[in-house]
């Protein structure tokens, strides 16, 4: 077995139509601290003890992320691990965020949420 050349990931990167928009909504729903912000990208923090980071590039004629047809069920790039999966779906609904039913399999539980631009962002536990 080959020893993985890899020990995490650094960024995540996200298309957004106004990065400093999308970095106020960023921090003010989901808790991501803004480490700096340009014309062209906001760079934040998931969270203090976190090493990836979020950025959020603007990008022309902007369009959300769409992930391909499969037919494993995957409708998103990202899934984010919250501190408590039920609490977090229930302040985002709270909050007036677009958020999919939770589903779930044996102990895992998941759910589909969209930032202002309609990126589709997931959560699972």
């Amino acid at each position: 077995m080959v020893k993985s050349l890899l020990k995490g990931m650094e960024g995540v990167f996200i298309p957004v139509k106004d990065p400093k928009f999308s970095a106020a909504w960023y921090k003010e729903i989901l808790g991501f601290e803004l480490v700096y912000l340009e014309e062209e990208a906001a760079v934040m923090k998931i969270s203090e003890h976190s090493p990836t980071v979020v950025c959020l590039v603007k990008t022309a004629n902007h369009k959300p992320m769409k992930f391909p047809e499969n037919q494993f069920g995957v409708g998103k790039y990202y899934n984010f691990i919250p501190q408590d999966i039920e609490e977090m779906y229930t302040y985002l609904v709270e909050k007036n965020v677009k958020v999919n039913e939770m589903g779930g399999e044996g102990t895992t539980k998941f759910f589909t949420f969209y930032d202002p631009d309609h990126n589709p962002l997931g959560v699972c536990q």
